[in-house]
């Protein structure tokens, strides 16, 4: 049974910085890409970030280019997120979720969340 276990969120001030983990059971993390995706109050699930089986690719919704780093330790099975200069508008639940970004926003395995709030 696929188990996604998130953590690491909390309230930052803008300009902050968190990392978020991922910890993955239940099926052969090495072997999966993984994405992580975020739900801001009233708004539909989005992408964030995407990365392929042993890290040599990645991707990033235009939004957090430049400020988030994806990143996986397949000997830990987790995934990470970290996350700098943040901003209000980054004010989301993050989910880390099995599967490339398509399959997860269409329903694939995807974690209980963390909360992440960016305010003064």
């Amino acid at each position: 049974q696929v188990q996604l276990v998130e953590s690491g969120g909390g309230h930052v001030q803008p300009g902050g910085s968190l990392r978020l983990s991922c910890v993955a059971s239940g099926f052969s993390f090495p072997y999966s890409v993984m994405t992580w995706l975020r739900q801001a109050p009233g708004k539909e699930l989005e992408w964030v970030s995407f990365i392929d089986y042993d890290g040599s690719f990645t991707s990033y919704n235009e939004s957090v280019k430049g400020r988030f780093t994806i990143s996986r330790d397949n000997a830990k099975n987790t995934l990470y997120l970290q996350m700098n200069m943040l901003k209000p508008e980054d004010t989301a639940m993050y989910y880390c979720g099995k599967g490339p970004s398509w399959a997860v926003l269409g329903g694939g395995p995807r974690g209980q969340g963390t909360q992440v709030t960016v305010s003064s």
